[in-house]
């Protein structure tokens, strides 16, 4: 399903795969996947969370903010290239925890700086990209506490093909065909609605977002430039669109935790004042907030808004991942940072400034944050200005059929 639904690798293409060490076995299947669905290459770059984690704690300061570029070149050259992108992703919520915000912070940024080439690339959609779960020892001990390391993995990795409609399912890859239907109809009938302004309410959200003139919602599967269909995530819920960067104005409460880059925040609120945070508090990770929010000039406005139903399979699992992959997908969301160019029309042939005057956010970072519960209601002004429900107790207001 990864190969095919995920990133629907093409006769001929070559395959950039990520994966932590812990996940060789699964990687090495997604590989031998690859090559039987034509893959002319399977490159793979292995990443180790204990060696991150080293690298943060007793590198040179310095060593952390200069970063040379070749450590960059393969998986920027490789989307110019055409190789398609998947990411095997678990990592350890806790990773960092111990870590000097402000190391983390630059390694952070320094990192950004050197794969800006390929971010840009995977945001105007110009290869395809994905992402999928492994259960890794940490992540699943994380989610399950009370149980050994070999339950807790076994536990997690059922939940994971719960939610990724593998099992449950005689044939995955229809159940995926009708679920993309189903995200493409919400899609459809927000983009017919063309609202220039959501308004969120719910106990400590009072918030008014501006939609820009020419923005596209999106969700489910959706095409490379080269128009060939993908899905970036796995699991995906979320329909998903652009706001206008100077147009945010009150507060968001997060409804769960966000694991960003290793470090827990949690119990946040962020205060907008057209289109920037002014001001925020956090009962868990104050710092690493501050440090998110410093990472560049437009890290403290939003570059996405995305609805996703209370009730949505990731959700009925009752439990915090503490990971953005499924956690945003139980939960309506936002994202500080930069905005995908895709979501409005004309966006990849926009240049810096003329994305800059409407209204798209450009930004070193993309954080996702949780935002939605079954306490949350959304409003739509349309363009005469009516004001029509769009989520009612955290579920669609209306249906799509």
């Amino acid at each position: 399903m990864a190969i095919k639904i995920g990133v629907n690798l093409q006769p001929g293409q070559g395959l950039f795969l990520t994966s932590p060490i812990e996940a060789a076995g699964f990687a090495n299947l997604v590989a031998e996947e690859a090559y039987q669905a034509g893959a002319k290459d399977v490159t793979m770059r292995w990443g180790d969370d204990e060696t991150e984690r080293l690298r943060l704690q007793r590198a040179p300061e310095e060593a952390l903010k200069q970063i040379p570029n070749w450590k960059f070149a393969a998986q920027n050259a490789a989307v110019k290239d055409n190789y398609a992108v998947l990411h095997i992703y678990g990592p350890n919520p806790d990773l960092l925890d111990t870590i000097d915000d402000a190391r983390v912070g630059a390694y952070m940024r320094a990192s950004s700086n050197g794969l800006k080439p390929y971010m840009e690339s995977i945001m105007k959609d110009e290869t395809q990209w994905s992402i999928v779960a492994y259960p890794t020892k940490a992540w699943a001990k994380k989610i399950f506490p009370d149980k050994n390391t070999e339950e807790a993995q076994t536990l997690l990795m059922e939940e994971i093909l719960r939610i990724s409609r593998v099992s449950g399912n005689e044939d995955p890859i229809e159940a995926w065909n009708k679920h993309n239907e189903a995200m493409h109809k919400a899609s459809e009938f927000m983009n017919r609605m063309n609202f220039k302004q959501l308004i969120y309410s719910a106990p400590g959200t009072d918030l008014t977002i501006d939609l820009p003139q020419g923005h596209i919602w999106s969700g489910g599967s959706g095409p490379s430039t080269s128009g060939i269909m993908f899905n970036a995530n796995i699991p995906t819920e979320e329909v998903f669109t652009m706001p206008h960067k100077r147009g945010v104005n009150g507060t968001v409460s997060s409804t769960k935790p966000l694991n960003a880059d290793g470090r827990i925040i949690d119990g946040f609120s962020l205060t907008f004042k057209d289109g920037e945070v002014v001001d925020f508090t956090a009962e868990k990770g104050a710092d690493a907030l501050r440090h998110l929010l410093e990472s560049d000039p437009n890290a403290r406005r939003l570059g996405e808004v995305a609805l996703v139903p209370h009730h949505s399979p990731v959700s009925e699992s009752g439990l915090v991942f503490y990971n953005t992959l499924f956690d945003e997908n139980a939960s309506c969301h936002l994202a500080l940072g930069k905005a995908y160019p895709t979501c409005i029309k004309g966006g990849n042939d926009l240049d810096e400034a003329g994305l800059d005057q409407a209204g798209v956010n450009d930004s070193l970072i993309h954080e996702d944050f949780m935002v939605g519960s079954g306490e949350l209601d959304i409003d739509g002004i349309t363009q005469d200005g009516r004001r029509v429900p769009v989520f009612r107790k955290g579920a669609w207001a209306f249906s799509f059929d």
